[in-house]
């Protein structure tokens, strides 16, 4: 019981701890190196940058339409692989010839992408939105399939034992076997739709804070560069936590989730 308690307030012990090690280590290799606040700005620079831009309305704006593009990419994403999941998880030669296509649009750098969504959709949110789906979808779809097949068959058996239908085996054993592998998808999922709706801003936005960071790297303002950087930082782990925490509301009975408890 102890090791419990004390696995479960480590996090807030060690994360401060780390943080003002990271921060500590950064400000003495600035003054041991002499490094020009041009190229590492002092990480009280960057704090005080920080709070001027939290202010401004410009850039919770830009925090809007990042959030907007992610979001809807990844609703699109999680849908679209859940249902290309389950279909190819329940038909098994189905999977077996789309295989190849689905692996070959995967290995192309999407960042190739960006330029032809831009002709095809212009400099809009559509681009962005795309660009968050296609990173987002595989391992959703991923993710789903495997938990499909990982049904264990002598569930599956019981459930024909007891005449149940098609309807009530998906609902109370296929569903609640998968959703854990679901989830799984969308922790992993959510990360890399926010990496595509910035990668989609840097290379073809006018907005977002993937657009901002190229304007400051632009105006070579370093502080304000780091600024956007943790703003993203924080953006993205708010946006795994409140996946994490769906995750407690729809599977509170998984281990990942009592063991995190």
């Amino acid at each position: 019981m102890e090791r419990e308690k004390w696995m479960k307030l480590l996090p807030w012990i060690s994360t401060p701890i780390l943080l003002a090690l990271v921060i500590g280590g950064w400000d003495l290799a600035i003054t041991a190196f002499g490094v020009s606040p041009y190229v590492l700005p002092r990480p009280g620079t960057v704090a005080e940058t920080l709070s001027e831009m939290v202010v401004e309305a410009d850039t919770w704006e830009h925090i809007q339409a990042t959030v907007v593009e992610t979001v809807v990419g990844f609703v699109i994403a999680l849908v679209l692989g859940i249902a290309m999941g389950v279909t190819l998880g329940k038909i098994r030669w189905l999977e077996v010839a789309v295989r190849p296509l689905i692996v070959a649009s995967q290995v192309i750098p999407k960042v190739a992408l960006i330029p032809l969504f831009v002709i095809w959709f212009g400099f809009g949110i559509t681009s962005k939105v795309i660009m968050a789906l296609l990173l987002a979808f595989f391992p959703i779809m991923l993710n789903v399939l495997l938990g499909v097949r990982s049904v264990d068959p002598g569930h599956q058996d019981v459930m024909r034992s007891l005449d149940a239908g098609r309807w009530q085996t998906l609902r109370h054993l296929e569903l609640k076997s998968t959703l854990p592998y679901v989830f799984a998808g969308m922790e992993v999922g959510i990360v890399f739709a926010l990496i595509g709706a910035i990668v989609g801003e840097y290379l073809g936005g006018s907005q977002g804070l993937g657009f901002l960071v190229v304007e400051t790297l632009n105006a070579l303002d370093g502080p304000r560069l780091f600024g956007v950087i943790i703003l993203l930082a924080f953006l993205g782990s708010l946006m795994f936590f409140a996946i994490n925490g769906l995750k407690r509301i729809f599977i509170p009975w998984h281990e990942s989730v009592i063991s995190a408890q």
